[in-house]
């Protein structure tokens, strides 16, 4: 068995005294004595485990790896062979021809430059070294619906990982990332030998000026470069750039002959009024395939010399269709003419630098998005979907892409590129103007961009919404839903088809009934104000609909009604990766609760909230410290496949058994065969988002170029749920950029039956699309926590209600001039749309919507095409339901003492959550009184033991437990130790598995064993100790304290902004194994601090008999030295100006703000930044 290097599988063993092994995904699969086992472990990240049935013997990960290692002598051979670029001799830079003749400006205009790329890419990341962020989302046109030329990386979406293969987290567990390149000729690696290791070695795939130089005139034995240029006659068009292409193949093939291991495609140097360059990844990704078909791509390496890319979407497509190595020469000239000029505030060595060091940790971001953690496997992989593409496009030069709505071919790329050319080379022989195109991508200009939210639609929208008028609205409605002079989306093409006998109206649905129907988009308390948060919630809920908390946790205060029966509730609990706030009461209170496992801002990734706006209030909700930057994981830590999700709904449908369960996807191909594993997972839900969508802060490359369109995604989802007989067990919901009436009725159609409004939601409460939510500044009080701009908020929940209203009024009519009188009706009914007949656009003509048509038809006969029948989620057969309810009832109800004892085995999932969702219930979040309910087991537990269990609970194992212990503990106790009949170490041997107490946010924990990858994963407020620990321990902690005795895994407190951890670092070897990015290591030196971890011990000790604690205790003087405390940068700074202020005579919620002023004012904060 091998695992990968990430941990992200579950492996199990136990090996006896008789030599048998189990192994499996969980403990506990078969019943054996505790006398009879010898160990118990798991097998560790990157590691193998090998059974040699004939010695009889387990042969170690060392043996094994020193055998294949030892096999050859491959040092020596890389020794011998390896080049490092930095070894390769300095070369004389070759000047560019095309500098002398033409401007930089013109230049910038013939590749598609913008002010925009200037002013929002190329200055941030020369100034910070860090990709730009944005926000609110994408409303501009599709690139194959632009009227204006767009670069052909703009057709290319980039996909990403939703359930299964997680995206991972490159910044955070960076150890398992790299970026290196390998150019040259590759050796076979079933037939190893010296030759093989004749390679040219990269730290990374982008170069400088000076490193080409010195690769192009590289003269080592087994290398040989050569320079092929990309250009073509632009007169020629499509067939020129075809003809230019073969020549390129050609001489290209007849290089290698020669020995040329390196080819370099260049488009530097021959720019003319009537030869214009080849799109640089049409050039790369052709010659990619043709090497491929010819059986000769791995005799050569690939390098593109272009002034095209500067942006990460534009590096990562040349890589991941077949670049080994990028040049930005004209991105590099622009940062030194910006520093001349003082746009850029550092000098150009350090800007270009800076440069380099964003485009490839943007790339290396992109890449983890898939799960992908090399540069080397990223390379060629094609992890795109083409939107706007033709197949003959496509299968020439992105041979195997998807591309399912047809579109442009290479006559219109050619007339792209004659467009950009014609900006540089004016055909009325006139001087190039100054300046560049405004871009208006990201930020509405007059003369740039179309985008769908613009100031007339945006007046029209509010001033309707605030003063009830519907005549105002309709304009607005009529604005967003004609697309004739600009198309912006895939449903702008389509055609409602009318009956000729419309249904009266007042047979249509109502307006009470559709705006249940109704949704508000998953925004955060944190991301957007408390005013502008709770105007959604009081509006849904006066509604009927449901508002979203997102994913920053939800103040209990809120869960009480106001007086005047308004609620300021959120029907929706978000449960995200960061886990914050997600306790037992939080999640009891819920209507719905939904998964995130992506959200169309930036799928694949996490998210980021800048320490700047913790402000005390948000810390309080989210269980962290004001001030301190939070970070969410790219993956669930407890989903790592399909079965990994179907746990996770099963407690969350434990924790609230009269809750739905909501699953988020974004729309992307495969999506459809993802919402069938997530129907069969048990959802109740599940949400389609579009890519256009999010209101959050995120890169731009994943706002413009992360997801698809959620007409595909839908179609694809409701058609595959169709054909597999699973659409009547689930709603389906879509959201995204959703607008008008229109966009409700064509989603319907296309197979959803919920519908969700985030940004137009908040535009209607006064957003003017500022794009500055990431800055904490906007003006209008929506997206701020700043306490002075959160006066200037002016929306109200009638706003809200005027909205929905006019929405659902919308749908009605639709829906009688279509002759039908309700949405279930709606819902699926394809043959109703159909495709513009007279699309005149210059590239739009060429779509197929056919694939997004299709009318799929059921498995069986009479199957219905929406939601009819509820999910069945075996709750009933839980242990809760089956015993412990009835044991626990004098303690729920009257608050009575239960104690009793009680077998498990590892079918028991989610063993106390029922029971904890009772307590909640009737106790409220306080729970009850310590050690009320105790219940004792033995055996092996399953996943999920004691998920989210409140206060007053304590659950006892003796025995072990497999994953996701304490998730969500929320107050109560967890002990647990191997049987007494053990005869192992304890310290030594798993007792339970990976992703402990993952986003516990109170309670203890005492664990007599070693744990497995990511104890204590975002732990906020858990006391926990544990006697030894594998990779990635307290991983994202912010709060809580976490004790252990014993050795640590790789990555210690990777990503940890809060609590404390102590390490009892016996070998000292600790510092090595510890992520310090984040965290300082520190002696304890505090009298009350060293007494509080005594006492921890001690309670341990007392608890589980353990030989480990009161080894330590014995010795304690000694002992104590040995011990490293764990402590955040940000959170040591927090907690000193706490103390500050307090010691200066400050209280209460005035001493916290203070504090919170103190901290974000310091200049050496680190996390959030």
């Amino acid at each position: 068995a091998i695992l990968d290097r990430n941990g992200l599988r579950p492996s199990r063993y136990y090996i006896t005294k008789d030599d048998l092994v189990v192994m499996s995904s969980e403990a506990g699969v078969l019943d054996i004595e505790p006398e009879r086992i010898v160990r118990k472990d798991r097998l560790q990240p990157g590691k193998m485990f090998l059974v040699d049935m004939s010695e009889g013997r387990i042969v170690s990960y060392e043996e094994i790896k020193n055998a294949i290692s030892n096999d050859k002598p491959y040092q020596e051979w890389i020794d011998r062979n390896l080049i490092e670029l930095d070894a390769l001799p300095e070369l004389p830079l070759q000047k560019n021809p095309d500098e002398d003749k033409y401007s930089i400006t013109a230049r910038q205009k013939a590749f598609g430059y913008t002010q925009e790329d200037i002013c929002m890419q190329l200055v941030p990341m020369a100034n910070a070294g860090v990709e730009p962020v944005g926000s609110m989302g994408n409303d501009t046109p599709l690139a194959v619906l632009s009227n204006r030329p767009k670069m052909l990386y703009d057709y290319f979406k980039q996909l990403f990982a939703q359930v299964t293969n997680p995206p991972i987290d490159s910044i955070r567990e960076d150890v398992i990332t790299s970026t290196l390149v390998m150019l040259g000729t590759e050796g076979n690696l079933l037939q190893p030998d010296e030759q093989g290791c004749r390679r040219l070695r990269l730290d990374r795939p982008v170069l400088s000026n000076e490193e080409l130089e010195k690769i192009r005139g590289i003269d080592k034995p087994g290398f040989r470069a050569v320079t092929l240029p990309i250009f073509y006659n632009v007169s020629e068009g499509g067939a020129g750039i075809e003809r230019q292409m073969q020549d390129i193949y050609r001489r290209c093939e007849a290089e290698i002959d020669k020995g040329t291991n390196l080819i370099i495609l260049s488009d530097k140097g021959e720019l003319e009024k009537d030869r214009a360059p080849i799109p640089a990844l049409l050039a790369v990704s052709g010659l990619h395939h043709f090497l491929i078909n010819a059986g000769l791509r791995t005799k050569v390496g690939l390098i593109i010399e272009s002034a095209e890319p500067r942006t990460v979407h534009h590096f990562a497509v040349l890589i991941g269709y077949g670049a080994g190595a990028v040049n930005p020469y004209l991105a590099f000239e622009s940062i030194h003419t910006l520093c001349e000029s003082g746009h850029i505030k550092t000098d150009i060595a350090k800007a270009q630098k800076n440069y380099i060091k964003a485009i490839v940790k943007g790339v290396v971001k992109t890449m983890a998005k898939m799960g992908i953690s090399t540069v080397q496997s990223y390379c060629g992989a094609q992890i795109f979907e083409a939107v706007g593409l033709n197949t003959q496009l496509v299968d020439a030069y992105f041979t195997r892409t998807a591309s399912r709505i047809e579109g442009v071919g290479l006559d219109k790329i050619a007339e792209e590129v004659r467009r950009r050319h014609q900006a540089a080379f004016p055909v009325s022989g006139n001087k190039v103007d100054r300046g560049l195109d405004s871009g208006g991508e990201r930020k509405w200009r007059h003369n740039g961009e179309y985008h769908l939210f613009n100031p007339e639609t945006i007046h029209f929208l509010q001033h309707s919404c605030r003063t009830g008028d519907v005549e105002l609205y309709r304009k607005y409605e009529e604005l967003i839903d004609n697309q004739s002079e600009h198309l912006c989306t895939l449903r702008g093409l389509m055609d409602i088809k009318f009956t000729g006998n419309p249904v009266p109206l007042d047979q249509v649905e109502s307006v009470e009934s559709i705006v249940r129907r109704f949704k508000t988009g998953a925004m955060s308390y944190g991301s957007i104000s408390q005013e502008a948060h709770e105007t959604l919630a009081i509006a849904m809920n006066r509604l009927g609909g449901k508002s979203n908390t997102g994913e920053g946790g939800e103040d209990p205060a809120r869960f009480t009604p106001e007086s005047n029966g308004d609620s300021r509730m959120s029907a929706i609990k978000q449960v995200a990766s960061g886990r914050f706030g997600v306790t037992s009461e939080y999640l009891s209170n819920a209507e719905e609760i939904q998964i995130k496992m992506a959200q169309g801002a930036k799928p694949g990734e996490g998210g980021q909230l800048p320490g700047t706006k913790v402000y005390p209030w948000v810390a309080k909700v989210r269980y962290s410290t004001p001030g301190v930057g939070l970070i969410s994981p790219p993956p669930h830590h407890d989903i790592y496949s399909i079965e990994d999700l179907a746990q996770l709904i099963h407690d969350l449908k434990n924790a609230n058994r009269f809750a739905r369960i909501n699953v988020k996807l974004v729309s992307t191909v495969g999506v459809g065969t993802i919402a069938a594993g997530v129907a069969k997972a048990h959802a109740d839900v599940i949400l389609i988002s579009g890519h256009d969508g999010g209101t959050g802060a995120s890169p731009i490359s994943s706002i413009m170029h992360a997801g698809m369109p959620w007409e595909l995604g839908l179609a694809e989802a409701h058609q595959t749920l169709v054909l597999n007989n699973l659409r009547s067990r689930v709603i389906v919901e879509a959201d995204g950029q959703l607008k008008t009436a229109r966009d409700i009725v064509i989603a319907a159609m296309l197979g959803a039956e919920e519908f969700g409004f985030a940004t137009t939601a908040l535009v209607v409460m006064g957003c003017i699309m500022m794009r500055a939510c990431q800055n904490d500044s906007c003006p209008v009080g929506v997206a701020t926590q700043n306490p002075e701009l959160r006066k200037k908020f002016t929306g109200k929940p009638e706003h809200v209600e005027n909205f929905m209203r006019f929405l659902a009024e919308g749908v009605r009519v639709y829906m009688s001039r279509i002759g039908v009188r309700s949405i279930n009706e709606l819902v699926g009914r394809t043959d109703l749309l159909e495709m513009k007949k007279a699309v005149s656009h210059w590239k739009a003509e060429g779509l197929d919507l056919s694939k997004i048509l299709y009318q799929a038809e059921p498995g069986e006969q009479n199957q219905p095409v929406y939601n009819t029948t509820c999910q069945d989620h075996g709750i009933e057969d839980s242990l809760d339901m089956q015993t412990l309810l009835k044991i626990c009832e004098p303690a729920i109800k009257r608050g009575e003492k239960v104690h009793t004892t009680l077998p498990i085995r590892n079918t028991n999932r989610v063993v106390g959550t029922i029971v904890g969702n009772e307590v909640t219930k009737h106790h409220g979040g306080k729970g009850l009184p310590e050690d009320t309910i105790h219940l004792k087991f033995y055996g092996s537990a399953g996943q999920s033991f004691g998920a989210f269990i409140p206060a007053g609970m304590t659950l006892e194992l003796e025995g072990d437990a497999n994953d996701y212990i304490g998730k969500g503990l929320s107050g109560g106790r967890i002990v647990a130790y191997p049987p007494r009949q053990s005869t192992f170490v304890p310290r030594e041997n798993i007792i339970v598995g990976n992703v402990a107490f993952y986003g516990a946010t109170s309670g203890e924990a005492y664990i007599r064993g070693m744990a497995g990858e990511r104890f204590c994963v975002r732990n906020s407020g858990l006391r926990a100790i544990v006697e030894a620990v594998g990779d990635h321990g307290c991983e994202y902690m912010t709060g809580g304290r976490v004790v252990i005795l014993g050795p640590t895994g790789k990555n210690f407190a990777a990503g940890m902004s809060g609590g404390i951890a102590y390490v009892y670092d016996k070998d000292g070897r600790f510092a090595s194994r510890c992520n310090c990015e984040m965290v300082g290591l520190d002696t304890l030196e505090d009298e009350t601090e060293i007494e509080e971890l005594r006492s921890m011990i001690q309670r341990h000790m007392e608890l589980t008999s353990s030989r480990c604690a009161a080894e330590i205790l014995d010795t304690w003087e000694e002992s104590l030295e040995r011990f490293v405390k764990v402590i955040p940068h940000d959170y040591k700074r927090a907690m000193l100006a706490m103390q500050e202020v307090t010691g200066a005579g400050m209280t209460g919620d005035e001493a916290v703000m203070e504090a919170f002023i103190k901290n974000i004012s310091d200049p050496a904060r680190l996390s959030g930044n």
